[in-house]
């Protein structure tokens, strides 16, 4: 088959790109499509820019694999391309004896999965390195920092184009055909007109839409189905005035969120978030702004008792692309290639959401295998 390019990735977040710039390093012919009009615009720009450390995930899971290893690639590289980081540590707090257990079983979980810098600190030792904390107990994990989202996938971009690559803006897939002698026709939709590329291998990194690109590919193999999306979103409140902290503070976690926690910005500034609002479409606008800023100050003040009132300021929302319905247990990253699906040269990608942006570079890694395989 004639191709007009080896492979196409649609969706340039963080995740696209670190796919796309880790196929370009080894190979020619390497095009990323991307509907909207730059990177990242969507979960990749609305999120808390947290670098996790691999604490929470399931012994064994892909999310928990890909973010020990995607950490330290993530760090690895904000340092070889000076992307801005702060490597400011995290306090998992316990507010309450009865939290004490949850705690120590995350402890476990952690060690588990390859997290071995955890200490464990009393309510006397967390006094002193962030008094306005309050809680009984709490683990620090000094490998969890923030990053710059914008100038990592920035840097990603400009690797991918260094490596000679490509990047259509403004270009939005309508449709898939798989070629009977292997590859794919795309369908694609950019400036009124709409065109065709033929591509030998796909990558489907869409993110919010990467259960519709599925679709439009369906499978070859009897009883497999694309995964389902379920749209949860994520409400942010900034606070007003200066933070008194210097790590971020996350309370214990609730069966599919990380609660309230406050993460700071690269400037310093505090902002906390998200909760979750599952929903069925894909609107980012706040719900029940004044309502939801006493249920984040009653949160807050479990771990930060003197959050000054009136100090919380609407922000920003961000979706998670979750393929699991509220209620039910939280599903791994579903990263599925021809022996899932039935599709050669076909990879895609569902449920990316957090710790996604930590484990992009991990993500890329392991799709090149894949898709070598």
């Amino acid at each position: 088959m004639t191709t007009d390019i080896e492979t196409v990735v649609i969706g340039a977040g963080a995740v696209g790109l670190a796919i796309a710039s880790e196929l370009a390093r080894t190979r020619a012919g390497v095009m990323v499509i991307e509907r909207h009009h730059t990177f990242g615009t969507e979960t990749s720009s609305r999120n808390s820019e947290v670098i996790h450390a691999g604490i929470y995930y399931p012994e064994g899971s892909l999310r928990a694999a890909l973010c020990v290893e995607g950490r330290e690639r993530l760090y690895a590289f904000a340092e070889k391309f000076n992307v801005p980081v702060n490597r400011c540590g995290k306090l998992l707090v316990a507010t309450a004896d009865a939290e004490l257990p949850q705690l120590e079983r995350i402890e476990k979980r952690a060690i588990r999965n390859g997290v071995g810098d955890l200490v464990r600190l009393s309510s006397e030792e967390i006094a002193r390195i962030e008094p306005d904390v309050r809680c009984v107990a709490a683990t620090l994990s000094p490998s969890t920092g923030v990053i710059d989202s914008h100038a990592f996938m920035a840097a990603l971009e400009a690797q991918l184009l260094n490596a000679g690559g490509e990047i259509a803006y403004n270009s939005e897939l309508i449709a898939v055909a798989e070629l009977p002698g292997g590859g794919f026709r795309l369908s694609i939709a950019s400036g009124g007109e709409t065109s065709e590329l033929l591509c030998a291998r796909l990558v489907n990194a869409a993110g919010l839409a990467a259960s519709r690109v599925g679709n439009m590919i369906g499978s070859s193999k009897e009883g497999y189905r694309v995964p389902s999306l379920h749209p949860a979103k994520g409400h942010y409140f900034a606070l007003s005035g200066k933070a008194p902290f210097r790590r971020l503070i996350y309370p214990m976690p609730s069966s599919d969120a990380l609660g309230v926690h406050l993460t700071l910005d690269m400037g310093g500034a505090a902002r906390f978030g998200p909760d979750i609002h599952w929903q069925s479409d894909l609107d980012y606008a706040f719900v029940d702004a004044d309502g939801r800023r006493k249920s984040f100050a009653r949160e807050i003040k479990r771990y930060w008792p003197a959050l000054p009132e009136a100090a919380l300021i609407p922000a920003y929302t961000g979706l998670r692309p979750k393929i699991y319905a509220e209620g039910t247990p939280p599903a791994d990253f579903a990263i599925h290639g021809a022996a899932d699906h039935g599709i050669p040269g076909f990879i895609a990608l569902y449920g990316i959401e957090s710790p996604g942006l930590t484990a992009s570079l991990a993500i890329g890694a392991h799709v090149a295998r894949l898709i070598d395989g």
